[in-house]
């Protein structure tokens, strides 16, 4: 359930959600076994010390462990009551205030990170402003490895589906048109020069756009990047939705990923195509019902900090 849609049982005093301690700790747990479920293969596989080209990305590149995606937090406008003893009374933050009711501290963390707060806002407001673009077919993840031998890319473990001739013929026979720096960035020298567009970091509220699957990936970064002022609800939606889209980003990879149950999604055939633009679609729908409300946020952080209390 989401704290900002509230149960009837649930007070609403000024503005502010007021959760009983019955009520605050029944969402914590839901929170740590909902992160528990979506975490589980992972730390199976660390303890066993195996590895996953697809999966371990979310803990890799984003670099926000099992451990901190299991905190729940309420985000801001919402008090604990009787939480002088919880874990968030004794995270950085939060506040106890005279009657023990525990909130997040608003005025702080927008005076420690209102520039991450006012950026992201601009991010989420500039991307849904435009339409999606649908006619990348995933090439970003080709353009990383054109023009290289197997044993140089960067999941040497899995082969190229076309080998490394075939994976360059589908590179050369189509328009790179990538906006999204973090895919750019790690393109080969050969495959920059062949992009359409050229996005840097200081063009990135420019050039971001809906359909972009690292965009949509990235709502999950920018909240726990803005951890912990972001209700724990949003932040797992958008690492469930970074799980799917990195699924499809592989599928329509050039690895071959049969032997561990991913079919290719071939973009190099017209069917291919057809078949990663209309996930993108769906894709683009669901990452930007994140981003209204994660930009919903941001918005509540700068109105709470402008105000003496909550």
């Amino acid at each position: 359930m989401r704290i900002r849609s509230p149960s009837p049982r649930v007070r609403i005093v000024a503005d502010v959600t007021v959760l009983t301690r019955s009520q605050w700790q029944g969402y914590a747990a839901r929170h740590r076994s909902r992160a528990d479920a979506l975490t589980a293969a992972h730390r199976d596989r660390r303890v066993a010390g195996r590895s996953h080209p697809v999966a371990d990305f979310l803990f890799v590149y984003y670099n926000n462990s099992p451990a901190r995606l299991r905190r729940w937090h309420p985000g801001p406008g919402v008090r604990l009551q009787d939480a002088s003893d919880s874990q968030q009374a004794a995270w950085r933050h939060y506040r106890t205030d005279a009657d023990r009711a525990v909130r997040l501290d608003v005025e702080s963390f927008v005076a420690q990170r209102g520039s991450t707060v006012r950026f992201v806002r601009e991010l989420m407001e500039a991307t849904l402003s435009r339409p999606a673009f649908t006619g990348c077919f995933g090439l970003h993840e080709w353009a990383m490895v054109y023009r290289l031998d197997q044993d140089e890319v960067r999941h040497d473990r899995w082969p190229l589906r076309l080998g490394s001739a075939g994976t360059d013929e589908v590179v050369e026979a189509h328009q790179i048109r990538c906006s999204h720096f973090d895919a750019f960035r790690f393109f080969t020298p050969e495959a920059s020069g062949r992009n359409a567009l050229q996005p840097s970091r200081e063009s990135q509220v420019a050039m971001e756009q809906p359909g972009c699957l690292h965009a949509g990936m990235d709502v999950y970064k920018w909240c726990f990047k803005l951890a912990p002022a972001v209700p724990g609800e949003l932040t797992l939606d958008a690492f469930e939705l970074a799980a799917d889209i990195r699924t499809l980003d592989m599928q329509a990879s050039p690895y071959d990923l049969l032997d561990l149950g991913l079919e290719p999604i071939r973009i190099e055939t017209p069917e291919g195509k057809r078949s990663y633009a209309e996930a993108q679609r769906a894709f683009t729908a669901r990452s930007n019902a994140l981003r209204r409300r994660l930009h919903d946020v941001c918005d509540s952080l700068l109105a709470g900090a402008s105000r003496k209390t909550l």
